[in-house]
């Protein structure tokens, strides 16, 4: 049969268990291997976020990017059928190319015929530093393993062009910061039962705290989740410096200021517990991009990563986000803050990536529905 022949990557020394490169190790329906880039402005006039994902044991590839601006989301989203070549990182008009592993990277959004406002982008993503790995991240429900990923993060420049609106953006060398997240293992897909598990272990709460940051000389990583009471269940702060070792920064504490009436963060505080010299990383939120909406993060309501949407599916359009309420669900979603970070005297910019929804004691949130005074 035509299923059981090799794929081009067979070709590859690159094996890790006794199968074709078609296949992953598990059986379980949410296993994932994706990746997503940032592409801000120091001024935070722009976000762009851009990912492309595989979903091996569903037959589903996808890719998405939006473009802030002001107040209004360009969003572009495209499914397609899992082929043979999985080196081929295309879904529709969105194309994420590797020029050189783990150094540089094309991303590219084609322009819609039909629509010349629409959003399309030509970038050239070249990293400043190593990659480094984040903790081994899983989660669990009851005795079931739900979330298990393999991660790296990493932070670079960008130059290029983006078209959206009417309008066109230049990306100038000195002017602009990238950042990338590149992940696989297994994570939840829509569309199962939750079963036993969920009925007898429901969430009551989910802190989280995701930064890389990238300065002129180094490359900064906090990352922080903590359950409903406070225990973390993540940790790490690693500072990044080409020809040195990799300086751990002991336990970070975010001190977060959010907007009155929301879990809208406006400034954050991250204490970082370095032994030798404490220090203090300043957030200054420049704007903001919520995942659960254009980007197909849970809980979006018109699209989901992962999700059959038939062959050749593409979908563009934009929203507006002037009124947070026209956008109930990116309450209890994560978002991602283009942000302009201090720390020991140097400026530096990235993402301050945050959710907060149910209860967590040490922010004295008591529920769902509990906010910020």
């Amino acid at each position: 049969m035509l299923e059981d022949r090799p794929v081009p990557l067979d070709d590859y020394p690159v094996h890790q268990v006794p199968l074709s490169m078609k296949h992953v190790a598990t059986g379980d329906r949410n296993a994932y291997d994706r990746s997503i880039f940032h592409v801000l402005d120091h001024q935070g006039r722009a976000l762009l976020i851009t990912g492309l994902g595989v979903y091996p044991n569903t037959g589903v590839i996808d890719a998405y990017a939006t473009l802030r601006i002001g107040d209004t989301l360009h969003a572009v989203r495209a499914s397609d059928a899992l082929g043979d070549d999985r080196m081929r990182l295309a879904v529709g008009p969105l194309r994420t190319h590797v020029e050189h592993p783990l150094r540089e990277y094309v991303l590219s959004c084609a322009a819609d015929p039909g629509d010349p406002d629409a959003l399309s982008y030509e970038i050239h993503w070249s990293a400043d530093f190593p990659a480094l790995w984040e903790p081994h991240h899983q989660q669990r429900r009851g005795s079931r393993l739900t979330l298990e990923g393999k991660r790296f993060v990493q932070a670079g420049r960008c130059v290029g062009w983006i078209r959206a609106g009417g309008r066109e953006i230049r990306l100038r060398a000195g002017e602009w910061t990238g950042t990338r997240d590149r992940s696989w293992g297994v994570r939840p897909i829509p569309g199962e039962d939750g079963g036993r598990f969920a009925e007898e272990y429901p969430t009551e709460g989910f802190h989280w705290v995701w930064c890389p940051v990238r300065f002129d000389d180094r490359f900064l990583m906090v990352i922080v989740q903590e359950d409903a009471d406070g225990y973390r269940t993540l940790n790490d702060a690693t500072v990044v410096r080409p020809g040195h070792r990799d300086r751990q920064l002991g336990w970070p504490q975010p001190e977060i200021t959010y907007r009155s009436g929301t879990r809208h963060p406006e400034r954050a505080l991250i204490h970082l517990g370095d032994p030798r010299k404490p220090l203090e990383l300043d957030v200054e939120v420049l704007t903001s991009s919520p995942l659960a909406v254009g980007a197909g993060y849970p809980p979006a309501g018109d699209w989901q990563h992962g999700i059959w949407r038939g062959r050749d599916w593409t979908d563009r359009r934009t929203y507006d986000l002037a009124d947070p309420a026209a956008h109930p669900v990116a309450a209890y979603g994560v978002t991602d803050h283009a942000a302009r970070f201090r720390l020991d005297g140097e400026v530096g910019y990235g993402i301050f990536e945050h959710g907060s929804f149910g209860r967590h004691d040490p922010s004295g949130f008591t529920g769902f529905d509990s906010v910020a005074p």
